[in-house]
């Protein structure tokens, strides 16, 4: 149940923000505050490998990592809103039932293209490599980010929908999936989708995607897994767990300790 229960939320929350039309931006928060909350509590019932729960001191370190990139999302959103404030119109063009899916597709696309650039873009790995470094996947070190690696995914996944004329009421829906999403793949929780795995992005396909073992490494869908299937991306199968989580290449990024070098190190070019 712990799926359903937080598909549940995620539905009902911009619902009722909707129909009492709620502010956006204070439910926004509210809600990714309560998605972390649930998630770690069934870290804790229900773990995937104990040992990936975060010590004390770990938290610490994320939690620095957090408010960083905090600061790059809300960054990102004020310019994201600022230009669906122009961009977007206030009705949606399609009943939102249509509209909702629709966006929902165009910003999956969005967010694994990002995703994906980021990975095989010598110059944007500095940036998004430092999320890799943990040797292990929980809620926690989902935060573990360059600040800028933050501001060019949130911003171009919204900036596409909005460029696209889906509805402001469109642009919020999808987004509270995403924040859903994007805590539940990198959560420490032994839940299976199974068939589910075809279509949703789930622990199972993240934890390969942090993977040591590149071969395996792909699943850069965040939300969807249709598109890591149609461009060839997609390794899950039943049972198959990475060996190790990390950098195939330890040394080339600093630890996740060593914050200030962990943003500076991309002042160096690009990996090689």
């Amino acid at each position: 149940m712990a799926y359903p229960v937080l598909l549940l939320a995620t539905f009902a929350t911009p619902a009722a923000a909707l129909l009492l039309d709620l502010d956006r931006a204070p439910t926004t928060t509210v809600f990714q505050y309560a998605v972390i909350g649930y998630l770690v509590l069934l870290e804790q019932l229900i773990p995937y490998d104990r040992s990936w729960n975060p010590t004390r001191r770990e938290w610490g370190w994320y939690g620095v990592y957090f408010v960083l990139t905090a600061i790059g999302s809300i960054t990102a959103q004020v310019l994201v809103d600022a230009l669906v404030s122009v961009l977007s119109p206030a009705d949606p063009a399609l009943p939102l039932a249509v509209e909702i899916p629709c966006a929902l597709l165009v910003g999956s696309l969005a967010s694994y293209s990002v995703h994906r650039l980021g990975h095989t873009n010598r110059w944007l790995w500095r940036l998004h490599g430092v999320h890799h470094v943990p040797e292990k996947v929980n809620v926690a070190n989902n935060g573990v980010n360059h600040v800028l690696d933050v501001l060019l995914a949130q911003t171009g996944v919204q900036l596409a929908l909005s460029l696209l004329g889906f509805s402001r009421d469109t642009v919020f829906v999808v987004g509270l999936f995403v924040i859903t999403q994007g805590y539940f793949i990198h959560a420490n929780i032994d839940v299976r989708l199974g068939r589910l795995n075809h279509w949703l992005a789930g622990p199972e396909q993240h934890r390969l995607h942090h993977s040591t073992d590149l071969s395996e490494a792909g699943h850069y869908g965040s939300d969807l897994a249709v598109w890591d299937r149609i461009f060839g991306s997609y390794t899950w199968c039943p049972e198959r767990r990475p060996r190790a989580v990390g950098l195939s290449d330890p040394t080339s990024f600093p630890r996740t300790e060593a914050v200030l070098s962990s943003h500076t190190q991309a002042l160096r070019g690009p990996v090689r």
